[in-house]
């Protein structure tokens, strides 16, 4: 079964996507499951975990009725106020979803960059380990450490980092990237998406510009905890769907054929579907 692993959907008149803003152009407009399906018909793709996009619980119900009414959405990655003092409260009533199957606060956009690393947060962390549910970890490499030590604390967390921790393939810098990488990866309760990399590269990027990353993350997490999503639609910012789905296809060519269905949907659906009884 292949599975997206990471995709959006939204409606701007909803009006909490504050990072979607006019100058995003090519997304900056309504995208809903009839947009998905054709593309994923036309690579085989059976089932997809979609994303939250928007730091509210009212986007999380707003997906989770999309999810509900659409055969292919196999599971919804919402998105809970952490800081919140009922917030372990509040995961165990979402968690009575089937259909939601992990939480992601987006990191990347707190201004205080050891915000995942707050003690005041174990209660949080703790209540989605006891109700079985992943934690999606969008971060930059400079979140790294901060996750690192969540890691320690909480070692039956189930973690799938977002994006492979977005280097920097602009810059090329990747050396931090990469040593973080290998720290995560040394945690055998996380996983890696690949997903988001296009997103993070120049416009002209080329597979040349992608394979030192792949190459990396496969070192590190090994095929079988890789996960691949497309993060569509923000990936049309930089590919479409069909380019990016060719990219990691021949990215990863040279594995066996286990391999790349572990990637392309066997790794999600035991990490996303199967504790839960969504498979």
């Amino acid at each position: 079964m292949r599975i997206d692993a990471h995709q959006h959907f939204w409606t701007l008149a909803r009006g909490d996507y504050g990072w979607l803003t006019p100058e995003l152009g090519p997304i900056h407009r309504d995208f809903g499951p009839e947009d998905l399906s054709p593309l994923l018909a036309r690579h085989g793709i059976i089932r997809t975990i979609l994303v939250q996009a928007a730091p509210t619980q009212a986007e999380t119900a707003f997906l989770l009725d999309i999810a509900a009414r659409t055969p292919f959405i196999a599971g919804v990655v919402g998105w809970c106020d952490f800081d919140a003092p009922d917030a372990d409260s509040r995961i165990a009533r979402l968690s009575g979803n089937p259909l939601l199957v992990g939480l992601r606060p987006m990191v990347h956009d707190i201004s205080d960059v050891n915000w995942l690393a707050k003690p005041t947060l174990a209660p949080v962390f703790d209540a989605m380990i006891a109700h079985d549910l992943v934690f999606d970890a969008l971060l930059r490499p400079q979140h790294i450490d901060p996750m690192l030590r969540v890691l320690d604390r909480h070692p039956a967390l189930s973690v799938v980092i977002d994006h492979a921790a977005k280097p920097d393939l602009v810059s090329g810098d990747i050396t931090g990237w990469r040593e973080g990488i290998t720290a995560l990866a040394a945690h055998s309760n996380t996983v890696c998406k690949l997903s988001g990399l296009v997103t993070e590269a120049a416009p002209d990027w080329t597979l040349d510009i992608l394979r030192p990353i792949v190459e990396h993350l496969l070192a590190s997490f090994g095929p079988e905890r890789l996960i691949w999503g497309s993060d569509w639609p923000v990936v049309t910012l930089r590919a479409d769907y069909d380019r990016w789905f060719d990219a990691a296809s021949a990215l990863l060519a040279g594995l066996t054929e286990p391999q790349r269905l572990a990637i392309f949907g066997g790794t999600a659906r035991r990490i996303y579907l199967s504790h839960r009884g969504r498979d």
